[in-house]
């Protein structure tokens, strides 16, 4: 069985474009590659390598704003990210900050 990479990690955050340490985040969440739902709509090499490359500021942020299942079933892509309101805001506001700030944890998500 061959490995799968993720795409070649960026200098900056895919979301705030900040130089800043990355993390890989998948776009169609680890913890629902084993479920039946994700596995039918998504083969293996889809699970496993569609991920963006963004910074702890945005990725804390991703996961205190939207659910596993959300993020799957919505928010797929880098535009459909960008798309929500409140991650736009967010990273509007992030990118005007230096590379080495770290934004204060986020809220966590409602309801």
């Amino acid at each position: 069985m061959t490995e799968l990479s993720p795409p070649p990690r960026p200098e900056r955050c895919e979301l705030c474009a900040r130089g800043a340490p990355l993390t890989k985040h998948h776009l169609i969440p680890r913890s629902l590659h084993g479920k039946a739902r994700y596995r039918k709509r998504h083969d293996r090499v889809e699970r496993l390598t569609a991920i963006l490359w963004v910074c702890h500021g945005c990725h804390r942020h991703l996961h205190a704003l939207l659910s596993e299942r959300e993020l799957a079933d919505h928010y797929r892509s880098r535009e459909a990210l960008l798309a929500h309101p409140e991650i736009r805001s967010f990273v509007e506001w992030l990118s005007t900050k230096p590379d080495g700030f770290r934004p204060k944890r986020p809220t966590r998500r409602r309801g």
